[in-house]
């Protein structure tokens, strides 16, 4: 019998199968004489030990299509990253970093707002702009008010999604709205400063329907800097490859330079600035790592 294993907790693996069983499963010693750890997201074949009691064995993992180091898990398709409009108030800094450890891992990612019921649509279309030539799809939506959760349900269809996202922003309500009968813990904001308590505690794919899965992950609050040479950063935000052929200077980093097609760009509004700030944050993190490792 083949299943995906969704979630992995002290030894056990849990395996739905196309039936909508869930199976407890131990994985045979093999895999770890031969140092494989099942990783949540596998699809893997099992024999059943005890059916009434829905116990198994994992008997092979079947080959990965993909494997994320952080969070560990096999077979994501594409990252959904939840952030919200307002309350709190979206940390751009952290986003861009999320964009580039899921790009890293070879992912396109899908950028939701929540809340949008607490905003105007000059704030939505101020936020959209920022993201609009990022090479990222960007929605709205509300958990509280049911709004654009149809929207969501359609780019997460048939895939396997990554969600990922700080507390507080109403991430596991978004889940909840997207899984039907399945419900996640939530827990309560607090209003004095306005973040949320952790509430995931493991990584777990939750069956949404047929072969859409969605895997809510334990909320960040920072994520430590990619590795990566400095030059390859600029790799990872595309609305600067139409202005690169304007510099001076082969390679550019955008940044001091003299006669800068991305820095032209940025003057003239057609490159975010809160986008370029971040990129040049991020260019003298690793410049300084690189620094500090000679």
């Amino acid at each position: 019998m083949q299943g995906k294993i969704i979630k992995g907790i002290a030894g056990f693996y849990y395996v739905h199968v196309p039936d909508g069983t869930v199976y407890e499963c131990r994985a045979k010693g093999i895999f770890r004489k031969e140092k494989i750890k099942p990783l949540v997201g596998d699809d893997v074949e099992i024999e059943v030990t005890h059916a009434g009691d829905r116990e198994g064995n994992i008997m092979r993992i079947l080959p990965r299509r993909s494997e994320l180091i952080r969070p560990a898990v096999a077979n994501i398709d594409q990252a959904l990253l939840i952030f919200a409009v307002t309350k709190p108030e979206p940390n751009f800094n952290l986003l861009d970093r999320f964009l580039i450890m899921m790009r890293q891992q070879g992912l396109n990612c899908i950028i939701c707002f929540n809340k949008q019921d607490l905003s105007d649509q000059a704030q939505r279309e101020r936020i959209a702009r920022i993201y609009e030539n990022s090479g990222c799809r960007v929605l709205f939506a509300s958990a509280v008010q049911q709004e654009g959760i149809g929207q969501l349900a359609e780019v997460l269809c048939a895939k396997t999604t990554a969600v990922a996202g700080p507390s507080g922003v109403g991430k596991s309500s978004l889940v909840n709205c997207l899984q039907g009968d399945r419900q996640m813990e939530t827990g309560e904001i607090s209003e004095k400063i306005a973040r949320g308590k952790h509430t995931t505690r493991h990584s777990e794919l939750i069956a949404v329907s047929g072969d859409t899965y969605i895997m809510d992950t334990p909320g960040f609050s920072s994520l430590s800097l990619f590795d990566m040479e400095k030059e390859a950063l600029q790799g990872y935000y595309p609305e600067f490859e139409p202005y690169g052929a304007n510099c001076r200077f082969t390679p550019c980093a955008h940044i001091h330079e003299p006669v800068c097609g991305v820095r032209e760009a940025l003057e003239m509004g057609q490159v975010s600035r809160i986008r370029y700030d971040n990129y040049v944050s991020f260019y003298e993190e690793l410049k300084e790592k690189e620094r500090r490792k000679y």
